[in-house]
């Protein structure tokens, strides 16, 4: 098999193109996996929030209880 100057350029193109699909291909794959566990995270800590607000709203509604409870006493 004879192989030409030609050849071998595309050749090595070709296997240049692959090496740099490759690397991105890597690439976003890391970034993929470093996105979810930011999602991760981030629905972690919105589930807290949303909990600490549910806290928060019944401490509020029993403190408003509590003052009309004194205010219809008076």
């Amino acid at each position: 098999m004879t192989s030409d100057p030609k050849d071998r350029l595309e050749l090595a193109a070709l296997e240049t193109r692959v090496d740099d699909l490759i690397k991105t291909v890597e690439g976003l794959a890391t970034e993929n996996e470093a996105l979810r566990n930011q999602q991760t995270t981030l629905t972690s800590e919105r589930a807290s929030l949303i909990e600490k607000t549910e806290q928060a709203r019944s401490r509020i509604e029993a403190m408003i209880a509590r003052l009309k409870a004194m205010e219809t006493r008076s």
